[in-house]
Formats: C-alpha cells, structure tokens, sequence
C-alpha cells in the first residue's frame, strides 16, 4: 500500500494568527477570565488544548456571536479567526471587556471589500453557509446584503442596476462557481469578486490534482467548512473512498481493503500533529497490516 500525503494541507497563516494570539493572551492576563467568542477554530481539540490554557469557550448551537456575547459579563473576550460584525465589536467594548480580535486577514478584506462596494450604492450577494460565523458577520453589515446559498435563493430577488457578488472565503471552488453562473444569467452587469481564500484555494485544487487513488482521509472537525469542502470536491473528483475523520482511531481496517493508494489531507484548522498520527497509522498498517490506536497529547495541538 502506497500512503500519499498530499501537500499542501493543515493550518493556514489565519489559524496560526488566532492560536498564537490566544496563547499570548493566556499568557499576558493569568489571572483574568478569558473567554472565547464561539470555537477559536472549528476543531474541536484546538478547543480543548486552549481549555487546557485556561481559555473557555462559549458556543451554543442556534445563537449568534450577539446572543453568546451576552453569556460573558467580564474579563477578555477573544474574536475567532472567523471574523466579527461592528455589532458585536462595539458591544464587548461597551460591556467593558477586554477585547482580542483574532479575525482571519482574508476575513477581514472580504468585509472591507463589502463596505466599499455597499458606499457605492451596490447591492451585494453574499456566497456562503447558512448560520456560518464569517457568514454571520458579513450579514450583518447591511440589509443591503443578500445571503445566497445556492442558486434557487437568487429566484426571488429583484432585479438590481448595480450589484456585486463575493463570498464566504471557506467555500468550494465548485460550489460557487454553480451559484456565479446563475448570478451571471440573472444579472449580466454583476461584478464579481471570488474571495475564496488562497489556502483553501490550493488545498482544493491539491485534490483536484490527485490521481489512481482509491481511498482519501481528510483529517478534520465536522463542524469545519473548508475540511467539509475538501471531502465534497474529493467525491466530485471520483476518488471512490473518501472519509472525513478527526483522528487516526477513526480509522476502520475495513476501509482499507483492497486499497493501494491512500491519500491524506487535512482541513486548515486541523492541529499538524493530528494529521501526522493519521500518516504514522496508516504507514503502520501498510507494513503490519495493523492500525496503530495512538493516545492524544493535548499539549502538542498548538505547536
């Protein structure tokens, strides 16, 4: 059995932003309660190695970073790499908390680049995933903001003189290129700018590439956008086995059969040495035939 890491994958230059700034605020307000705004990335032991540095998080299915604000009464509050709304902004700030803003660059350009197109009397369709954070944030910065999903959420709207269309910087190339195309017909003077993220972008087109393989780990959280997005373009690749898995003893010998060629990624907010343990199992098994089912040392997961 070959193993194929595929490169590039794992952290990308915003998580390791986020994670550097969380262990630098651990480390400069030991005696303060910090707390993160919703999961500093979506993964879930990232989480937990930040516990670890006595960083809580808060996160609640169903409520928006306003509604969880108002479970923190003091200390520092951490913004995730996933952006922030004004809203929330000035709220911390009026709540009297310290605030770390760990928004993603490329997060923040996509809204900047929202402002500026909204100052110029454009309505602006927005590409991304429904209840999303980064999507949350965008939302919010104007009703002259229209959510998209996918292509039948453009049936409705009216028609606009001058309109602009971007989008969530996790997407999959392939899915907003369906929902561009449908914008193009409805609005032939649409403007558009693809701000998919040039560490997804890469990520997804390294899959793209990959060829003869018969079995894809793509080692990251459910809840992770851009880990989804990798197994989506994966399966819309052909590639005939593909998993979405958080750690190697995830990994069912039974996926394995009659497997020659087994490739590994990971989604840009997946801890390196959760990747690594995947590839040492899988070299493992291509030698012994047996899986290794190896222990999680919480402090290796922010290195």
């Amino acid at each position: 059995m070959e193993i194929i890491p595929v490169i590039p994958r794992g952290y990308c230059k915003g998580v390791v932003r986020a994670i550097n700034l969380a262990k630098q605020t651990a480390h400069k307000y030991p005696n303060t309660t910090i707390t993160m705004l919703g999961m500093i990335v979506h993964n879930k032991y990232v989480v937990e190695a930040c516990e670890q540095l006595g960083i809580q998080c808060v996160e609640e299915k169903g409520k928006t970073r306003l509604e969880l604000l108002d479970k923190i009464k003091s200390g520092v509050v951490i913004f995730t790499a996933h952006g922030i709304s004004e809203e929330v902004y000035h709220k911390a700030i009026e709540k009297g908390l310290i605030v770390v803003d760990a928004s993603c660059d490329d997060v923040t350009k996509t809204q900047l680049i929202v402002k500026e197109y909204l100052s110029k009397g454009y309505e602006v369709l927005y590409i991304g995933k429904k209840h999303h954070p980064e999507a949350e944030a965008v939302i919010a910065i104007s009703e002259h903001v229209h959510f998209i999903e996918n292509e039948n959420d453009l049936v409705n709207l009216p028609k606009y003189n001058k309109i602009m269309v971007t989008n969530q910087t996790t997407m999959s190339i392939i899915e907003i290129y369906k929902v561009l195309e449908a914008a193009k017909e409805k609005y032939p003077n649409i403007e558009i700018l693809d701000e998919i993220c040039n560490a997804t972008r890469i990520r997804q087109e390294a899959i793209e590439k990959l060829e003869n393989i018969d079995c894809l780990f793509v080692v990251g959280d459910p809840k992770s956008n851009n880990s989804n997005k990798l197994k989506e373009i994966a399966i819309e690749h052909n590639i005939p086995n593909v998993y979405l898995i958080e750690t190697s003893n995830d990994i069912k010998e039974e996926w394995l059969k009659d497997a020659n060629r087994v490739a590994i990624t990971s989604g840009a907010s997946t801890p390196t040495y959760l990747t690594n343990q995947v590839i040492q199992s899988l070299n493992n098994y291509a030698s012994t035939n047996k899986l290794l089912h190896l222990k999680i040392d919480i402090k290796h997961l922010l290195d």
